[in-house]
């Protein structure tokens, strides 16, 4: 599998703004350029595995790309989250 330099920039925009997102729905913040990057590309593995799973797609392009990544973005930190333990606090924004 060869990557160009486009679909390199493309996972990486994908994966900036999905971690991005997913640290805000969950979190209430951001996670910093390199966490947001990590957060979001393996979320982006998490949810073209789970979506589809559940018979959900989403169409291409890369809206639906981010939406993905986002969601599985979401699930990652819901799962890290549970293990690490919330302290009592709440693992969603209010």
């Amino acid at each position: 599998m060869q990557l160009s330099t486009e679909s390199l920039l493309i996972i990486l925009i994908v994966g900036l703004v999905a971690g991005w997102l997913a640290g805000i729905l969950v979190r209430g913040a951001g996670f910093g350029l390199l966490g947001n990057l990590v957060v979001g590309v393996v979320g982006a593995l998490i949810g073209s595995w789970v979506l589809p799973q559940l018979g959900i797609r989403l169409g291409d392009g890369i809206v639906a790309a981010i939406v993905n990544a986002t969601i599985g973005a979401v699930i990652l930190l819901v799962i890290v989250g549970l293990l690490r333990g919330s302290g009592g606090r709440s693992l969603f924004r209010r």
